[in-house]
């Protein structure tokens, strides 16, 4: 039996609209996607340092750290690879609906995912970072030694070793680590949200 069929939406008074309009900016996710080492985290931290100070209200969603947590129960096949993002991008929507300028940060390896994930939202709340960087430089950086445990077999599952990353296909920007410093990645980011109007009190 599918108890969901005995479940209604509730509507609530206060929209997304009237929340946006309280912080001043518009919410919206910023969803990072790229190999572990690429710099994904350090950019999302440095970024959201950033707003912080200019006085945009933010939340900072980490692969690490959901995993602690709500998504303590799952491993890294590809189907809990899979519901991982999955529940990740409800997570997102719901502090995006709160009128935050949401940062998630997570490898989010499939294509299919990352669409399923992008389907959850309007045009414009949604935009998809790649945070571009060769194999070869992720696994040299290596913060976490990772790389080094999979190559020795002790991690059996892992990205860009024994399992696939797929590039997006479409993102709305692309950073190149191996080229660009973090603060000039912050910068570009900082710059692509002035210019499409996210920091814009909504009428």
């Amino acid at each position: 039996m599918n108890n969901s069929n005995h479940i209604q939406w509730q509507q609530p008074l206060i929209k997304k609209e009237d929340r946006e309009r309280l912080h001043g900016h518009r919410g919206v996710v910023i969803w990072l996607t790229g190999l572990s080492g690429s710099g994904k985290s350090t950019i999302a931290i440095a970024l959201e340092k950033a707003l912080h100070e200019a006085g945009i209200s933010t939340f900072l969603l980490d692969g690490d750290n959901i995993r602690h947590g709500l998504n303590s129960d799952l491993g890294f096949s590809r189907k809990d690879r899979t519901e991982n993002i999955r529940r990740i991008g409800e997570v997102a929507k719901l502090f995006m609906e709160s009128g935050c300028v949401v940062l998630a940060s997570f490898i989010s390896p499939y294509e299919a995912d990352r669409m399923k994930v992008r389907s959850l939202f309007n045009s414009g709340e949604f935009i998809e970072v790649y945070v571009k960087c060769s194999l070869a430089q992720c696994e040299k950086r290596d913060p976490k030694g990772l790389y080094k445990k999979a190559r020795s077999g002790e991690i059996l599952t892992f990205t860009g070793i024994s399992d696939p990353y797929e590039e997006p296909k479409n993102p709305e920007i692309i950073i190149d680590t191996e080229a660009l410093p973090v603060q000039e990645a912050v910068r570009i980011l900082n710059e692509f949200l002035t210019e499409h109007g996210y920091f814009t009190k909504p009428g």
